[in-house]
């Protein structure tokens, strides 16, 4: 897990998925070279880091409980994005990810537990690490689960095509609410950044 320093509290927060959000899907990730960024990714990026969000990686990796890989190797792949987005100016402010799943064969990772999206786990830890505001948050991704932790934690979740998405679309549960369903990871950020100015100047005083 790589993080930037600690910001003030209330800053509003995007959630992001990797595989099929960030980045190509291709199966379990196993090492840095297989990453291929969305052509769109690192300005998708950078607007919501000009913008003033915190952006934070949020992704299941089952790979880990499942023995395929360790975290040493999940980290190695997150420092490669980390240094793909900065070579065109932007940033995740922190990746986080879950290493369990009840179906693993590695007994450290074996087990229901609380960060495995949709539990709201991972952005408790964001929270505490990174003093951000779920309720002002937006959730990306290619899975309803992505959707449902937005639900799980008080904030609006997207729905993006990429990935599994469009295979998700048609068969979205009946008790998910989702914000919006777009192609890809720049209508998911031109629909945060509409919705939140909307917010800003709802907030704003007259004449201000």
């Amino acid at each position: 897990m790589t993080t930037t320093p600690t910001h003030s509290a209330g800053h509003p927060v995007v959630f992001l998925d990797r595989d099929g959000t960030i980045i190509d899907e291709v199966g379990y990730l196993d090492r840095p070279e297989r990453v291929v960024l969305f052509p769109y990714s690192i300005a998708a990026i950078g607007a919501l880091n000009r913008a003033g969000f915190r952006v934070v990686m949020v992704t299941n990796q089952s790979g880990i409980a499942r023995g395929f890989f360790d975290e040493a190797r999940v980290d190695a792949i997150h420092d490669h994005i980390a240094g793909l987005l900065a070579i065109g100016g932007a940033h995740l402010d922190a990746y986080y990810y879950c290493p369990h799943h009840p179906d693993g064969c590695v007994p450290r990772y074996a087990g229901r537990c609380e960060c495995r999206k949709p539990a709201r786990g991972l952005v408790d830890r964001a929270v505490r690490e990174l003093s951000i505001d779920p309720a002002r948050s937006f959730t990306v991704g290619d899975r309803w689960l992505d959707v449902r932790l937005a639900q799980n934690v008080g904030g609006r979740g997207i729905l993006v095509r990429t990935g599994y998405g469009a295979l998700e679309e048609q068969r979205r549960p009946t008790d998910v609410v989702v914000d919006a369903i777009v192609d890809n990871l720049v209508g998911a950020v031109g629909h945060i950044l509409s919705t939140h100015g909307r917010a800003v100047a709802a907030a704003t005083p007259a004449g201000s």
